[in-house]
């Protein structure tokens, strides 16, 4: 079968690679995602791979100095890889290589090979197809393991046996999941039981990267599919054993409570159709964690989770430390958003007080918007009448929320008297008393005692001052 490349937007390098191929007596091929992206009709990305049955290094060096000779190259001999970009595009070329693995690890003892052993070593069917740029059969594709016919049928299959392959590298577990969730495949039934069998490996795997699979698992369409394959296959509870500790239900006196883990896949995949953001979309994964260690049964009241907010905002930092991702800024955002969880719909009722939606709205800031998506996304009720009700109690919180931060100015708040003023104001020096008169001033904003203004801030200063013994001076 041949691949009509004369409507590709690449031929003009792909023709480049096949004449220095031939002038250097190499064989090259296209290799990997591009071919399935290709062969799909999806957009591929921006990397393309290629493959040589003698030096990777050789043929990307002679590509590199026909299509310009100030292009640099990246060699990495331990690997017999060398890249290079060229205009929006990665390229890697890689010599045809067979490889073997040891119990204890997943980098491999790597030796020359053919193409058909590069095939072999590929992590799934449709990923092994190769199309040959040689000039004698330029376009033809090299299929030995019927990827093209698994790509119709929408199935992930390893070419080789799935015990061996997954035992090789664990990663490919993660990747098969990946595969699933983001092209909507189904993973061959003899192959999940593999990930099964082998989901034990995964702890040689470094936890980067199996962050790098699971976060693409996390923005793809419907997280939902993904995660549920890694809690069946036993990978979610050694990653992330914080969600399965979520499931189960238990009965106590006729009384039951939801299953939290299937509750939160449920979240995940409500926010998913409204946001693309990796750590909102985390927020709604983790918005429920803190309910396994705070479950409790109180007779005549039925199933507590008091405080389950205020624990998951707090198991949120030793979980991103475990699982090495970014401490700063993206694990904060998620921390508030879990702790802020549940606060919107507790301000629904008529008598909510100004001051808890003044709290709220300094609380949240910029993020306000977020937390309500997130809110929003924590309705899984399927009764029709109940769903109404929820979403017309957000309209109702939403309103009441504009109206406080219209007249009140909290939500990026800044203090209307700043420290400097305050030091000039009775003549001292920095030290403790700014910082209690600055609370002091924060506290009466929100609680409603004086408004958001300068010279409201300034009188009441003046009057909290005198109780730590300060005087205005004249």
């Amino acid at each position: 079968m041949f691949i009509n490349l004369n409507q590709n937007k690449n031929l003009k390098l792909f023709k480049i690679i096949s004449e220095v191929a031939q002038q250097e007596n190499q064989t090259v091929y296209v290799v990997g995602g591009f071919v399935r992206d290709l062969l799909m009709g999806r957009t591929s990305a921006t990397d393309i791979d290629f493959v040589t049955e003698q030096s990777g290094i050789h043929l990307a060096q002679k590509v590199a100095e026909k299509i310009n000779p100030k292009l640099k190259v990246a060699v990495f001999k331990n690997y017999g890889t060398a890249a290079f970009k060229h205009q929006d595009l990665e390229l890697e070329f890689v010599g045809a290589r067979k490889e073997s693995y040891s119990e204890e690890s997943r980098n491999p003892e790597v030796e020359a090979g053919t193409l058909e052993d590069d095939q072999k070593r590929r992590d799934f069917t449709i990923n092994a197809m190769a199309i040959s740029l040689n000039q004698e059969n330029f376009g033809e594709l090299m299929d030995p393991f019927n990827g093209m016919e698994d790509l119709g049928n929408k199935i992930l299959r390893t070419p080789l046996e799935p015990v061996q392959t997954y035992s090789d590298d664990p990663l490919r577990m993660m990747r098969a999941i990946r595969f699933a969730s983001t092209l909507n495949f189904m993973i061959e039934e003899a192959s999940l039981q593999a990930i099964s069998q082998e989901a034990a490996r995964i702890k040689i795997v470094s936890v980067e990267r199996i962050m790098v699979e699971f976060n693409k698992i996390m923005l793809s369409e419907k997280p939902s599919k993904g995660l549920t394959l890694m809690e069946k296959t036993g990978l979610m509870e050694i990653v992330i054993p914080e969600l399965t500790a979520l499931k189960g239900i238990e009965e106590i006196e006729g009384q039951k409570h939801k299953d939290n883990f299937y509750h939160t896949l449920e979240v995940v995949d409500n926010i998913s159709k409204n946001t693309d953001k990796l750590w909102l979309r985390w927020a709604a994964l983790l918005h429920d964690i803190g309910k396994a260690p705070t479950k409790k049964f109180i007779e005549g009241t039925g199933w507590t989770f008091r405080g389950h907010e205020f624990l998951g905002g707090k198991m949120v930092k030793k979980l991103f430390q475990r699982l090495k991702l970014p401490l700063g800024n993206d694990m904060k955002y998620v921390q508030k958003m879990v702790t802020l969880s549940s606060r919107p719909i507790a301000l629904v009722t008529d008598d909510a007080s100004d001051s808890a939606l003044r709290r709220m709205l300094f609380d949240a800031g910029e993020d306000l918007e977020d937390l309500f998506t997130l809110c929003k996304a924590d309705i899984t009720t399927k009764n029709e009448a109940k769903q109404k009700r929820f979403t017309t109690n957000f309209v109702y919180v939403a309103q009441k929320i504009k109206e406080v931060e219209e007249k009140d100015q909290v939500r990026n708040f800044q203090p209307p008297i700043s420290g400097e003023e305050i030091m000039d104001l009775f003549c001292i020096k920095p030290g403790r008393e700014i910082g209690i008169l600055k609370e002091k001033v924060k506290e009466a904003i929100l609680e409603g005692i004086i408004e958001n203004k300068p010279e409201q801030a300034k009188t009441f200063v003046i009057a909290e001052a005198e109780k730590l013994g300060l005087k205005v001076m004249e």
